[in-house]
């Protein structure tokens, strides 16, 4: 339209009007620059945001400290993970042993109970003793002997014969069935019969 203005485009190696920035409207389309970082690059001055960027970014000590927490957050992590797995597969061993050794106790008190009757000898006799040094190595312990302070923890009381001046404290007198423990882990408690202190 013959009212519009025609703008001409500066001639080659002509500088740049004064007061112009880079990236103003007078530079044109050609001369934009996209963002500030571009400009400071090449060296051109910071801008208010951009030195307040610099100043919040962490120092490499801050970072460092932070990696480092980090790393010792997941070596605590991975120390009690392995103690429950430890702790868990310990219990598995124990259930198991349990389980496999806990039908063997009747069996223990049938050669007991042969033992005391002087029936057991001979080839029985060699058999009856392997399997108690075998089941002994698995873990299960035979206790409950006459004269042990009676203890409701190991001990079953099955009937009291009394008092007897020979005692101190509560004691098992007879012992009719023998306990197993595995470990600390009582599979049966001893069955007794017991005695009381005399009542003074």
């Amino acid at each position: 339209m013959a009212n519009e203005t025609e703008v001409e485009a500066p001639a080659e190696g002509a500088s740049a009007p004064a007061g112009a920035t880079p990236g103003s409207a007078s530079d044109g389309p050609l001369a934009d620059i996209s963002g500030v970082d571009n400009w400071v690059e090449e060296g051109g001055p910071l801008e208010p945001q951009d030195v307040a960027e610099v100043e919040q970014a962490p120092s490499l000590d801050e970072q460092l400290a932070e990696r480092t927490a980090d790393l010792q957050r997941l070596q605590a992590e991975f120390v009690n993970y392995k103690r429950r797995v430890d702790r868990d597969r310990a219990l598995i061993v124990d259930n198991a042993t349990y389980k496999v050794l806990q039908p063997i106790i009747e069996v223990l008190d049938t050669i007991d109970r042969a033992r005391e009757h002087g029936e057991l000898d001979g080839g029985l006799k060699a058999v009856a003793e392997q399997l108690e040094r075998t089941v002994a190595g698995l873990g299960l312990m035979r206790f409950g002997e006459p004269g042990d302070a009676f203890d409701p923890n190991v001990h079953e009381a099955l009937s009291h014969l009394g008092e007897d001046a020979g005692v101190e404290v509560t004691t098992a007198q007879v012992v009719t069935k023998a306990g197993y423990k595995i470990n600390d882990r009582v599979v049966r408690a001893a069955q007794v019969l017991v005695v009381d202190p005399v009542d003074n």
